[in-house]
């Protein structure tokens, strides 16, 4: 795991103190050694390395990494360039073209997101191939909890875009009132038409941050 070094260390610096992230970090530690593990281990704190806490504007949290061969990179729904969009990303992309107009990009890279502010969290950090949710309960939870808390804690404008019921769950730790949640349906092919298409939530996070004064988010992703 590539130590965090930018200003979340201080912001999560009790946690590694904790018995729940040693036993974690030993947990890890033993996949890695045993098994195929994604993201690479360097990639794991990726959407942290990316997006400072300072800079943090938007929050997009998702489940699992992707658990496919050179996918997952730490960020949220995003994949490596060299990879098609999956399923779930190809939604945001139509989601977005009907909401801002975007193109639909011959790629899957969200770091360009990232580089903005937009915190492209997952709520486990690291997953065995071929196996979604193999590291759910392992205590990737209550640190990612943490992230969400310290982004919280934030004394600035910053929208949480929370898409199906597992983000959802979350919400009752967002008690900031200078913060926007915003909620829909998954971009899963599965649930999208309930709701996720039509929701119009890019938009609403630039309204939200030109309204209180920060720069708003450029949401194309680029053809490669």
């Amino acid at each position: 795991m590539a130590m965090i070094t930018n200003d979340w260390l201080p912001a999560l610096d009790e946690e590694f103190k904790k018995d729940y992230y040693k036993k974690l970090f030993e947990f890890v530690k033993s996949e890695y050694s045993t098994q195929v593990v994604y993201p690479p281990s360097d990639d794991i704190f990726n959407a942290l390395h990316l997006t400072p806490l300072k800079d943090v504007k938007v929050l997009i949290l998702g489940q699992d990494p992707y658990h496919e061969p050179n996918q997952a990179h730490g960020l949220s729904f995003s994949v490596k360039p060299g990879n098609d969009a999956p399923p779930s990303l190809v939604n945001i992309y139509k989601e977005l073209n009907d909401d801002l107009g975007c193109y639909v990009p011959n790629n899957g890279y969200l770091k360009k997101w990232a580089d903005q502010g937009v915190l492209l969290l997952n709520t486990v950090l690291t997953v065995r191939a071929h196996q979604a949710a193999s590291h759910q309960k392992r205590g990737w939870e209550q640190f990612t909890d943490a992230i969400i808390r310290a982004v919280n804690e934030q004394d600035r404008p910053i929208v949480y875009m929370l898409w199906g019921k597992p983000a959802q769950s979350k919400i009752p730790m967002l008690t900031n009132p200078k913060h926007l949640v915003l909620t829909a349906p998954h971009p899963s092919p599965l649930s999208a038409y309930r709701g996720f298409f039509g929701c119009k939530h890019f938009s609403k996070a630039n309204e939200f941050l030109v309204q209180n004064g920060a720069e708003p988010i450029d949401w194309q992703i680029e053809n490669i």
